[in-house]
């Protein structure tokens, strides 16, 4: 009996404005006989991306709101699982991360779950590279150098803003940071197909040589605690953390040896992706297959778990127990230690510096003052603005005019007209410490 060919998949990664997009939209628009799946991921409260991608019969999956690399593979699960249900709608799966994100947790996503690892595979990993910044961002971002690092193609792109001397020192500095990949070399991510698609080129075993803690996951959790409770009903107590809010998930029938936790353990990666419940302090938690919580926890909290049943219970939780001092207690108030529990791999640390902010507003701007606000945004904040993209309305023009820009460099495009769209402004802005109040004032009076 053959087995069912599995899909490709080619995970597009590169810095913040390296191109990936532009090299997205290229690869829709040729004619290469194949129906794509595009998944996508933004940093920031407004989704951006979906719209700068052209129209095409592909169908675009947007998962936004997050850092794709700490909650990649729950959600990443998600979106391939639903995909299977529609397997005859496409061929090829193009992923496209986020320029904050590590590509190493979006890749380990083929490897580590089962049900992903027999429908799909890992053909290659793309990385797009900004020959105009990559210096600054080498330099300035751990990321970046794993985008590198984890690549099988290295696309040099933006060739032409740079000298040609730049261009040959830069590639021979890629070869030194990985000696495994192709690079190659492009002026607005204008590469042929074959160069970035059916490569058959990700080994997990180069990988492995290179990495041997590849497959060592990281969790959107950081501890986990099993407690053998009888039925009834117990105060679950956290104390004020460093953070003001905590997330965990409460499985049930849980096995405390390590392939159990192991096992729970990415059982609950799907768990972190979906939606929590917000409880109030006080409130009852009937222990269902899982519970998925989220937990204000400033000020010391209490909550009350119900038990049906004689089980062990484990709480997968979003931070230490040390840092909130949790405590499971009986009604009479006897505090229940766990029996077995397990500190885990956290997600990777970012840059609190780092952050997005996004700016809608409905109504048109004035051309003038809108540049002239720009032009100084620029010239007094441009080293410390990774990333600007979005949509403006200008008065008195029929079309929506697309921005992009990347640290000091900004452009501007007419697009398709807003016809009977509302006209409404979307900007998005990633850098380093960011003043969100004077950039809205700032854009705000641009406003007629």
């Amino acid at each position: 009996m053959n087995m069912p060919q599995k899909v490709p998949v080619t995970i597009l990664t590169g810095f913040l404005g390296s191109g990936k997009t532009t090299l997205l939209n290229r690869i829709l628009s040729e004619e290469h006989g194949k129906r794509i799946a595009v998944i996508e991921n933004e940093y920031g409260e407004v989704g951006i991306d979906q719209a700068l991608v052209i129209d095409a019969d592909e169908e675009i999956f947007e998962m936004s709101n997050g850092c794709i690399c700490c909650t990649v593979r729950g959600d990443l699960i998600r979106v391939l699982s639903n995909l299977m249900k529609r397997r005859d709608k496409f061929d090829y799966v193009l992923v496209e991360t986020t320029g904050l994100a590590d590509p190493g947790p979006v890749a380990q996503t083929f490897f580590m779950d089962d049900e992903i690892r027999e429908e799909f595979s890992l053909d290659g990993i793309v990385t797009l590279v900004d020959a105009a910044h990559i210096d600054q961002q080498l330099g300035r971002s751990d990321e970046s150098t794993e985008q590198v690092a984890f690549a099988d193609v290295l696309v040099l792109n933006k060739t032409d803003l740079v000298s040609d001397e730049t261009v040959d020192d830069l590639e021979t500095r890629l070869k030194d940071m990985n000696r495994m990949a192709r690079v190659v070399r492009s002026k607005q991510a204008d590469v042929p197909v074959d160069t970035v698609l059916n490569l058959d080129a990700f080994n997990l075993d180069d990988v492995l040589e290179r990495k041997p803690t590849f497959l060592e996951p990281e969790y959107p959790f950081e501890w986990t605690g099993v407690y053998s409770l009888k039925s009834g009903r117990y105060e679950l107590n956290l104390a004020e953390g460093p953070d003001p809010e905590m997330s965990l998930v409460i499985a049930g029938n849980q096995g405390s040896d390590d392939a159990a936790l192991r096992e729970g353990a990415e059982w609950c990666v799907r768990r972190y992706a979906e939606p929590p419940e917000h409880l109030q302090p006080n409130d009852d938690i009937p222990l269902w297959e899982h519970v998925n919580l989220h937990l204000e926890a400033s000020g010391r909290k209490s909550f009350f778990l119900v038990v049906e049943e004689d089980q062990d219970v484990g709480l997968y939780t979003q931070h230490t127990a040390e840092e909130f001092d949790i405590e499971l207690k009986t009604e009479d108030g006897t505090v229940i230690p766990p029996g077995a529990e397990r500190t885990w791999v956290a997600q990777h640390e970012h840059d609190d510096e780092v952050g997005s902010i996004a700016i809608e507003a409905d109504g048109d701007v004035d051309a003038d003052k809108l540049n002239d606000w720009i032009g100084e945004l620029l010239r007094e904040r441009g080293v410390d603005i990774f990333r600007m993209k979005g949509f403006i309305s200008i008065a008195d023009e029929p079309r929506r005019f697309v921005f992009q820009g990347v640290h000091m460099l900004f452009d501007s495009q007419p697009d398709r007209a807003w016809g009977n769209t509302p006209r409404r402004n979307q900007l998005v802005f990633i850098g380093r410490n960011l003043d969100e109040m004077s950039m809205r004032e700032g854009f705000e009076a641009c406003l007629i």
